[in-house]
């Protein structure tokens, strides 16, 4: 299966404050949210049926912060934007705005989230096409 960036759209039905691993509690208000992750690693894209897995509660582990927020009975992927074979995670995370979680998803880079908040699916799929610009 080919890997490449993802964006997940994930709508949260009413506020919540979820506690989110290292980072801890992080208020969220209702509305939609654009997390932006990889998956270019064994097994690529599948990544994205795991976290559709987990927010259908069919599964429970957490291991990267967006399951925390997928897992709440409030929050569900309503689209995923995928780029496959492209390793362009920050380029499209940084073209979003901000989320409520400073670090959000950005364990691993210098980046200040990889959670967006109040987006919608076109916005998504334009940072996603334009993420290679200059």
């Amino acid at each position: 299966m080919n890997g490449g960036t993802y964006t997940l759209v994930v709508a949260l039905d009413r506020d919540a404050t979820i506690a989110v691993g290292a980072l801890g509690d992080v208020a969220f208000e209702a509305g939609t949210y654009a997390y932006t992750g990889s998956a270019l690693g064994r097994g690529g894209f599948s990544r994205v049926d795991r976290h559709r897995e987990l927010a259908a509660a069919d599964r429970d582990v957490r291991h990267w912060h967006v399951d925390y927020l997928l897992g709440h009975d409030a929050a569900g992927i309503v689209d995923v934007v995928t780029t496959p074979d492209e390793a362009i995670e920050c380029a499209v995370a940084r073209r979003l705005p901000s989320g409520p979680g400073d670090g959000f998803g950005a364990s691993d880079c210098d980046c200040d989230d990889h959670l967006a908040n109040g987006v919608d699916v076109q916005t998504v799929v334009d940072a996603h096409e334009h993420a290679t610009d200059g």
